[in-house]
């Protein structure tokens, strides 16, 4: 509880510091932002660069790989150092940096923290500034997004974002001692559909992931055998995951999946 007491002090310390730094096509763990933004956002560009779907768009989606175990830090540090000059405030940010080790890291570097703190996902959209900024300001990418590790640069030409995969990879390895995870790196066009933040982008709509979907399912089911082996009590937690859904859901063009979600807990509750 100590601990949670001080990260929620840090956080409140740093984002107003920080937060004025980070681009507009951010959108992790950021007020005002989301995934639902980021999928909207990555629409918008899609329209823009194709000028309204008469020319070819290309989506570069990537991903790092084990973004949370490996980021460095001494690189962190010299980030937050840049901005932290009191001494004492450092001397806690080092602490709380150092306090954690992934199961990668060796003698000569440590790095890696943990998912769960609050904390960290500020720590997470601090160190990817840096590469926000070098995509946006030295690339010159007018069409880019980013939630936590996941991001997407779009443009007309296939080619011109096999150049930029190039760069991308040299300065993550470079200045972050990041990598890109091989299997999740893609070039697609849009009317091949674009998987981003549980959704898939197409030209003029976007639908669930396969696999959200099936998880979405799965846990509705779920929920279902429990409250019939309860003898038809408690049917809150299905109404709940339901509504949750169907928020989700209301963002893409899911109208079938929602009837199905309804009917199958609506039949089972009607029961």
């Amino acid at each position: 509880m100590r601990d949670r007491v001080v990260h929620h002090a840090v956080f409140q310390t740093l984002n107003p510091i920080f937060e004025p730094t980070f681009i507009a096509n951010s959108y992790s763990c950021r007020v005002g932002k989301g995934t639902h933004k980021g999928a909207q956002a990555v629409e918008r560009m899609s329209r823009k660069v194709s000028q309204n779907y008469t020319r070819p768009c290309y989506a570069l989606k990537c991903d790092v790989r084990r973004f949370f175990d490996s980021i460095n830090h001494d690189v962190l540090l010299e980030i937050l150092g840049r901005r932290i000059k009191d001494p004492d405030i450092m001397w806690l940010l080092e602490r709380i940096v150092r306090s954690y080790i992934s199961e990668y890291a060796n003698l000569f570097e440590r790095k890696g923290i943990p998912i769960g703190n609050l904390t960290s996902q500020l720590f997470a959209n601090i160190y990817m500034n840096e590469f926000d900024q070098f995509v946006k300001q030295e690339l010159g990418v007018k069409h880019y997004a980013r939630y936590t590790d996941d991001f997407i640069i779009l443009y007309h030409e296939r080619e011109e974002l096999e150049k930029l995969l190039l760069l991308v990879e040299r300065f993550l390895m470079e200045r972050l001692c990041l990598s890109l995870h091989p299997g999740k790196v893609s070039i697609r066009t849009f009317h091949q559909g674009v998987d981003f933040l549980g959704y898939v982008v197409r030209p003029h709509h976007k639908t669930l992931r396969t696999k959200t979907k099936i998880r979405m399912f799965k846990r509705i089911d779920e929920q279902i055998q429990v409250y019939k082996t309860s003898g038809g009590g408690g049917n809150n937690g299905i109404e709940q995951s339901l509504n949750s859904y169907l928020g989700a859901l209301s963002h893409a063009s899911c109208y079938k999946i929602e009837q199905e979600l309804k009917n199958r807990v609506w039949f089972t509750i009607k029961k």
